[in-house]
């Protein structure tokens, strides 16, 4: 189950990212609409307008997985059926 809610996360990231790769050139809502240029550019951009834009983001995503984790985390001695030692 644990691989099967990875698996499935991790696709879904992968899709979105491809979408906003693609799409970020021609629409970007985000910032006030200034970042322009190719998609290449604009974390360098991002970074201009908003410098703590991504220590935030880290943090963020840090606590929500770490939540996430902790909720879906069984001990290997609380298993049942399964001998590890």
């Amino acid at each position: 189950k644990r691989y099967r809610e990875a698996e499935v996360t991790h696709g879904r990231v992968a899709m979105l990212s491809v979408i906003g790769f693609l799409v970020a050139e021609s629409f970007h809502p985000l910032f006030g609409g200034e970042i322009v240029g190719p998609a290449i550019d604009h974390l360098t951009e991002v970074r201009k307008i908003q410098p703590e834009f991504f220590e935030l983001l880290a943090v963020t995503i840090g606590v929500v997985e770490t939540s996430r984790a902790q909720n879906g985390w069984v001990p290997p001695a609380e298993v049942e059926g399964k001998q590890f030692l």
